[in-house]
C-alpha cells in the first residue's frame, strides 16, 4: 500500500520490492526451466556424501558461488588459484563447469571432453575445499569422476598406466633399481622419459632401491596390539620410515603386526590411491577390496590400523567408503589412523609410555594437504612436543605443489614450483642449518629436496632418533 501510494504507476523498481517473483521461480534463476540432470552414472557412491542425497549433481550444486576458495592467505584452499589467480583454476570455477556439464549444457559426454580435462588439470586434489569451503565442496572426489569419464571414453595414456600400476610393478622394479635410476644420471634418458611419458626432464624421480621394506621379525609382546599399514611409497622408496615407526611403537610397549595380503599372494597390499589419481576407479576398487579383506579382521577387533603416508592411510577414511560402501569399509575407516594421530590419542588418554631424549635443534613442520583436510596436523605438533625441550614451528602453507604425479608432469611443472614458492620453500630456506625439517608426505619431502636441497623427514624418524 505504501509503495502504491508513492508510486501509483509502478515506475520505480518494478517487481523488486513488492510483487516480486518467488525465490524458487526457475524463470528468474540463472539456470532456467530447462535445467536438468544429464543422467550421468557416477563412478563413486555419492549417497552418503553430506548434503548430496541427490547424487553427484547435488554434490556439485553444494557450491553456492560464495567465493571463499579465492582467498590467497591463510588455510590451504585453493593452491592452483593462488598460483595463477585465474577463476578457471579455483574450486568455484570448476564447480560451475561441472554444473554445466551435468545439466547437459556443454553437449554430450561433456565430462569426458578436452575442455573439462583442461578445467581440472591444475586441481591437485588437496581436499582443502572439503574442509575450508563453507559448504564442503569436495573437488578432489569430483575430479575422480571427470577422470573416470575420460578414460572410459579415451582409455589410459601411457603415463597414466605408469602412475596407476606403480604398486604392481614396484617389487619387480626394485630388482633392477640401479638400471632405472640411470634416468636421472643420463640427460638423454631424462629427455626420453619426458618425450615418451611426459615426465619432466627437469624433475628428478624417486630413487629406486633393492633393499625394500620386508618384515623379518615377529611382533613383540606388548600392552596393546596394533597393525601397521605399509604403503607402497614407504615400502619401495623409504623403508626407514616404516622401520622407525616399528621402533617407536615397540619402545612404547605396543605389539606391532604388519598387514599382509589375506589371499596368500606375495604382492604387497595397496590402498588404490595411484589408480584413483588417474580415474581408474575399477582397478582402485579391486585394490580396496583386496585390502579390506586383509584389514577387516583387525578392524572387527577394534585394533588400530596405523599408517604413515597421509594420502594412502586417509584413503580408508574417504574414498574407500565411496568405492565399497557398507559396514566393512566403515569398520576399517573407523580403525584407520596416522601414526601421529594414534600416539597423540594415546598420550591424551594417559596410556603412552614413550621415553624421549632432550631436543637439540628447532623443528620446522610442513603439513600434508590431507592432514590439514582431516584435522590431523595438530597431532603431529602434539607428538613432536613430547620431545623434551622441543621448539616446534608450523609453516603456514598451502599445498607443497608436488601432489603425487602433478609435480613430475612436464605440463604442470611450472605451476607445481609456483605453489611451492608461495610460502613453503621460502620458509625452509630461512630456517637455520641445524633445523629439523618434518614433512609426513613423500611428495612434500621430494618437493622440499628439489627446491632447497634440504632433507625433510617423517615424524617417525624424528621420534626414533630421540628414543631414550
Amino acid at each position: 500500500a505504501v509503495k502504491d501510494r508513492f508510486d501509483p504507476q509502478g515506475l520505480l523498481n518494478p517487481g523488486k520490492i513488492v510483487r516480486a517473483p518467488k525465490f524458487d521461480d526457475r524463470a528468474v534463476l540463472r539456470y532456467g526451466r530447462d535445467y536438468h540432470d544429464a543422467t550421468v552414472t557416477p563412478a563413486l557412491d555419492w549417497t552418503a556424501y553430506p548434503g548430496a542425497a541427490g547424487g553427484l549433481q547435488a554434490a556439485v550444486e553444494m557450491c553456492n558461488n560464495n567465493g571463499a576458495c579465492r582467498k590467497t592467505t591463510g588455510g590451504a584452499m585453493c593452491p592452483s588459484y593462488r598460483a595463477t589467480r585465474d577463476e578457471a583454476h579455483v574450486t568455484r570455477g570448476r564447480a560451475n563447469a561441472l554444473r554445466l556439464a551435468l545439466s547437459g549444457q556443454l553437449g554430450a559426454d561433456a565430462l569426458a571432453s578436452d575442455d573439462m580435462a583442461e578445467a581440472m588439470k591444475l586441481c591437485v586434489s588437496c581436499k582443502a575445499c572439503k574442509r575450508e569451503c563453507p559448504t564442503g565442496v569436495d573437488m578432489a572426489r569430483m575430479k575422480i569422476e571427470v577422470q573416470a569419464a575420460r578414460i572410459s571414453k579415451h582409455g589410459l595414456s601411457l603415463r597414466d598406466r605408469l602412475i596407476a600400476y606403480l604398486p604392481h610393478y614396484a617389487p619387480y622394479a626394485a630388482r633392477i633399481a640401479p638400471l632405472l635410476n640411470l634416468r636421472d644420471r643420463v640427460p638423454a634418458l631424462a629427455n626420453l622419459s619426458e618425450y615418451v611419458f611426459g615426465l619432466s626432464a627437469a624433475r628428478s624421480l624417486p630413487v629406486w632401491r633393492r633393499d625394500v621394506f620386508k618384515l623379518s621379525a615377529t611382533p613383540k609382546a606388548g600392552k596393546r596390539e596394533v597393525v601397521l599399514w605399509a604403503d607402497t611409497f614407504n615400502r619401495a622408496f623409504e623403508r626407514e620410515n616404516l622401520e622407525d615407526a616399528i621402533r617407536v611403537l615397540d619402545a612404547a610397549g605396543y605389539a606391532v603386526t604388519v598387514a599382509e595380503p589375506a589371499d596368500g599372494s606375495r604382492r604387497p597390499l595397496c590402498c588404490g590411491r595411484t589408480f584413483l589419481s588417474v580415474g581408474h576407479v575399477d582397478a582402485g576398487r579391486g585394490e580396496a577390496r583386496r585390502t579390506l579383506a586383509a584389514l577387516l579382521p583387525f578392524a572387527k577387533r577394534k585394533i588400530p590400523i596405523i599408517g604413515l603416508e597421509p594420502s594412502c592411510l586417509l584413503t580408508f577414511r574417504d574414498e574407500i567408503p565411496a568405492l565399497l560402501p557398507g559396514r566393512d569399509a566403515d569398520a576399517v575407516a573407523a580403525s584407520a589412523v596416522l601414526l601421529e594421530e594414534f600416539l597423540s590419542a594415546e598420550h591424551g588418554a594417559g596410556r603412552l609410555d614413550l621415553a624421549l631424549t632432550q631436543a637439540t635443534a628447532p623443528i620446522l613442520l610442513h603439513g600434508h594437504c590431507h592432514q590439514k583436510a582431516f584435522d590431523a596436523l595438530s597431532p603431529v605438533e602434539t607428538v613432536l612436543r613430547l620431545i623434551p625441550g622441543a621448539q616446534v614451528e608450523t609453516i603456514e602453507s598451502s599445498c607443497c605443489g608436488m601432489a603425487g604425479a602433478f609435480g613430475y608432469q612436464a605440463e604442470t611443472l611450472a605451476v607445481s614450483k609456483s605453489m611451492a614458492e608461495l610460502s613453503l620453500l621460502p620458509a625452509v630456506r630461512k630456517a637455520s642449518g641445524d633445523t629439523i625439517l618434518v614433512a609426513d608426505g613423500t611428495s612434500c619431502r621430494h618437493q622440499i629436496a628439489d627446491g632447497t636441497g634440504r632433507k625433510a623427514e617423517h615424524v617417525a624418524r624424528v621420534l626414533a632418533r630421540h628414543l631414550a
